[in-house]
């Protein structure tokens, strides 16, 4: 057995307690029973109070407790406000999981300005105002240290139609990330997961098609569409003390993709 490779609990997170926003459905959700499953309690947010409290349940139904908070999280004092509530619940706070986010989906010629501004709100804004709210506790973390994980995109890094005004803000939130990380290494480890095409909310009508489907699988190294399992135990990697080591990075969770995989069918302008 190799001595200093890491031990199998140092994948556990037992007694630990996580924040994890966009958590009703998809990949949010999926994260946070996977925490939930390492040991975790988990404060979860989102906008529907139905999904969460089904999520709450498969949380319960993993030994571990849940606090869900539901709300629209583009409210920003709701957002900053989450950490708090889960120290308030647990007794502190160890991790942050910064899922929440927007798709819009538009040609260039539709997109306005204010189609910009919202999407660094949704995609960049939370994630900032729970991270930032979040560290004075993350600070408090036992020795291994506090751990915050961002949610991005793949079309914050390869090309493709429709995807401006969204993919802009996933790029900006991979570089926040890494920006981050140097300001609050070595207390507060920073990293990122960039989902390629997984089977969410935002796929359906893709998914629904079988010849879309099968385009996009074809144009996939591993000939599949992602499930939100796949970046759920990336999440738990990152969040974990297996990950001690490891700040500032963004793990790529694409299939083996360098070039898009979907098409909108958005026409030539």
């Amino acid at each position: 057995m190799d001595q200093d490779a890491p031990a199998r609990d140092a994948f556990r997170l037992d007694d630990r307690v996580a924040v994890v926003t966009g958590a009703g459905r998809g990949i949010g959700a999926a994260t946070a029973i996977e925490l939930a499953r390492a040991g975790a309690n988990v404060v979860i947010a989102a906008r529907s109070a139905d999904q969460l409290a089904k999520v709450a349940a498969e949380i319960e139904a993993a030994g571990r407790r849940a606090l869900a908070v539901p709300g629209d999280l583009s409210d920003l004092g709701l957002a900053a406000a989450l950490p708090d509530r889960a120290v308030e619940a647990f007794g502190r706070l160890d991790i942050v999981v910064n899922n929440v986010g927007s798709a819009t989906i538009r040609p260039f010629t539709a997109l306005t300005p204010d189609d910009l501004v919202d999407a660094f709100r949704f995609n960049v804004g939370i994630a900032h105002a729970v991270t930032g709210s979040a560290v004075p506790h993350l600070l408090d973390a036992p020795a291994s240290g506090g751990a915050v994980v961002n949610i991005t995109s793949t079309v914050g890094r390869v090309g493709g139609r429709g995807w401006l005004a969204y993919g802009t803000a996933k790029g900006a939130l991979a570089q926040y990330t890494r920006l981050a990380a140097r300001d609050l290494a070595p207390r507060v480890r920073v990293n990122a997961v960039t989902p390629g095409a997984v089977a969410t909310a935002v796929l359906e009508p893709v998914l629904a098609d079988d010849a879309m489907r099968d385009r996009l699988e074809r144009a996939t190294p591993m000939r599949r569409v992602g499930v939100p399992g796949d970046i759920a135990a990336a999440v738990r990697y990152l969040a974990s003390p297996a990950a001690s080591y490891v700040t500032g990075k963004v793990f790529e969770i694409d299939g083996g993709i360098d070039a898009p995989n979907v098409d909108f069918g958005m026409p030539d302008v």
